[in-house]
């Protein structure tokens, strides 16, 4: 006589199967919904402005203290063919429409031709020493790359045109935003009335909230 095996029913395989998909699909939503919130709800910079930056002593600054202003963010080298003629330009217009409505930012690189070789503080004491610049003149910076300083970067981005060498000008408006750019070997006279479009509009705006 053959014994009698009894087989009993995995009772509960089928509901720890169950279990096990949920929390791996539970899981997996909450991975992705992370993920999703990352991509979507991160803080963008939104404008020129927005962007910290450093002095030639190479202390932070905020950018945040031009907004309302016209600004000409400028990539300057000491030893360039075109060093003189901008910076005596850059500070001729400095001189007609700044501080209070318009200034000129001037960022030190030294990407083109190794033509900007020198410390920040030494940069800062040529420009001021050799054409008597008022504006600020900022660490020396590189804009191309992957090493772009991220101020740079943005106006690069949003006018769609990287410098080709020194002196390159981007012209930013009170909220932050490029409106146009100009070339190193462009005239100072090309650039002023497009400045003092700007300067209109910010003293009118000013009228209007009084």
């Amino acid at each position: 006589m053959e014994p009698l095996t009894t087989t009993y029913p995995l009772k509960h395989s089928v509901p720890k199967a169950r279990v096990v998909v949920v929390f791996l699909s539970m899981v997996l939503c909450t991975t992705i919904l992370c993920l999703l919130q990352l991509k979507f709800f991160k803080p963008k910079i939104r404008d020129f402005y927005s962007f910290e930056v450093k002095d030639s002593r190479g202390r932070n600054v905020s950018l945040e203290k031009y907004r309302g202003k016209a600004t000409l963010v400028v990539n300057v080298a000491s030893y360039c063919q075109y060093t003189d003629k901008n910076y005596i330009a850059l500070q001729e217009l400095h001189r007609e429409f700044g501080p209070s409505h318009f200034t000129v930012l001037a960022f030190p690189c030294n990407q083109f031709g190794e033509s900007e070789p020198s410390s920040s503080q030494e940069i800062e004491s040529f420009a001021k020493g050799n054409y008597g610049v008022t504006f600020p003149v900022f660490h020396k910076i590189k804009i191309l790359g992957s090493e772009a300083d991220p101020a740079f970067k943005f106006l690069i981005d949003s006018s769609k045109k990287e410098p080709r060498w020194n002196f390159w000008k981007y012209l930013v408006n009170p909220e932050g935003k490029v409106v146009k750019f100009w070339r190193p070997e462009e005239p100072i006279q090309s650039i002023k009335p497009e400045v003092a479009s700007l300067i209109r509009q910010i003293i009118m705006k000013k009228r209007e909230d009084l």
